[in-house]
C-alpha cells in the first residue's frame, strides 16, 4: 500500500521519504552504540523510537 501512497506525493515529500529511509539504519545503529556506553532514559527512548520507524520503513508501512 506505501508504494501507491508515496507516488501520490509531493516530489519533495517523496524525496524526503527516500532520504530518511537511506538516513534510519546508520542512526540506529549509532543511537544503539551510544546507549550500550552510557544508557540514559532518553537514548533508550530516542533508540525504541528510530527502531520502530526502521521497522516501519522495512515493512513498507510509510
Amino acid at each position: 500500500m506505501s508504494r501507491f501512497y508515496r507516488f501520490r506525493l509531493p516530489p519533495w515529500a517523496r524525496h524526503f521519504l527516500l532520504v530518511m529511509e537511506q538516513v534510519t539504519l546508520p542512526l540506529v545503529i549509532f543511537q544503539a552504540l551510544r546507549t550500550l556506553l552510557l544508557p540514559t532514559t532518553l537514548d533508550v527512548i530516542l533508540l525504541s523510537l528510530l527502531v520502530l520507524l526502521l521497522v516501519a520503513f522495512t515493512l513498507e508501512w510509510i
